[in-house]
C-alpha cells in the first residue's frame, strides 16, 4: 500500500485488539510492517523478500480505485466500491486507511486480512506509509516495524525522476511527504539503508530470522505454508 501518503483516518475502532495481543504472546505469528519514502525501493525489496521467504505472507490492501490492466481482485488489491469501503470504514473493519493525496481514492488494510492469520501462527507483512504505521502501532504495539531509507535524500529525487511518470507538481508533493516520513523514521524498531537492493533484502531477512521467523523447513512443520 505504498501509494498511501496522506489523509489517514484517525477514527478507526480497535477491532481484534485483544485477540491480536493474545496471539502475539502465545503464537509464533507476528505482524511485520515495511515502510519508507516514495522512491526508496521498498516495493522491490518486498517483492524479493516474498520470493525468498514464502513463510512471510503479504496482506492484500483494499482500494476504491478501479483495477488497472492485469490486476486481479483479491490478489493485487481488494477492489471495493466507494460505498462499500465507507461502510466498512465506519464499521471499524480497517486497521488503517488513507485517502491518497486527499483525492477520491481510498486505500486501507482490512483487519480480517491480518488478525486471523496471526492467530493461526502466520507471519504477515504490510507495506504501508508512516501515518498508517503509527495507527497500526496503536493497536499492535508488538508489531515489527522496518523503515527503508536512502543513504542520501538526493537518491529519492533521482529515482522519482528515473521513473519518468511524475509531473513536477506530483514529484514535489511526494518529496514533501518523504521529508516528513524521514523525520519519523526513529519511531520504527529497525531502520535499513537501501544502498543496494540485495544488501537491504539480506539485512531485513537477518532481522526477521533473528527475531524468530521460521525457516522454510520450520514453516512447513508448523503448517504455515498451506
Amino acid at each position: 500500500m505504498g501509494e498511501n501518503e496522506s489523509g489517514c483516518d484517525q477514527t478507526l475502532q480497535p477491532i481484534f485488539l485483544l485477540q491480536y495481543n493474545i496471539a502475539m504472546t502465545s503464537m509464533p505469528g507476528k505482524l511485520v510492517v515495511l515502510s519508507g519514502p516514495s522512491g526508496v525501493g521498498k516495493t522491490t525489496i518486498l517483492r524479493i523478500l516474498l520470493e525468498q521467504l514464502p513463510q512471510l505472507i503479504p496482506s492484500v490492501s483494499a482500494t476504491t480505485r478501479p483495477p488497472r490492466s492485469g490486476e486481479n481482485n483479491g490478489v493485487d488489491y481488494h477492489f471495493l466500491a466507494p460505498e462499500e469501503f465507507e461502510r466498512r470504514r465506519e464499521a471499524g473493519d480497517f486497521l488503517e486507511c488513507c485517502q491518497v493525496y486527499g483525492r477520491q481514492h481510498w486505500y486501507g488494510t482490512l483487519a480480517d486480512e491480518v488478525t486471523p492469520r496471526i492467530d493461526a501462527g502466520t507471519w504477515v507483512v504490510l507495506e504501508i506509509d508512516v501515518e498508517g504505521t503509527l495507527l497500526v502501532l496503536k493497536r499492535y504495539p508488538l508489531a515489527v516495524t522496518i523503515f527503508v531509507e536512502p543513504s542520501h535524500p538526493d537518491q529519492l529525487v533521482q529515482r522519482l525522476q528515473g521513473r519518468g511518470t511524475e509531473s513536477s507538481e506530483a514529484m514535489a508533493r511526494r518529496l514533501e511527504v518523504a521529508h516528513r516520513e524521514l523525520l519519523l523514521a526513529d519511531r520504527y524498531s529497525h531502520r535499513v539503508i537501501n544502498n543496494s537492493v540485495a544488501a537491504a533484502v539480506a539485512e531485513i531477512k537477518h532481522i526477521l530470522i533473528d527475531i524468530g521467523l521460521p525457516t522454510a523447513a520450520g514453516a512447513q512443520s508448523l503448517g504455515l505454508q498451506s
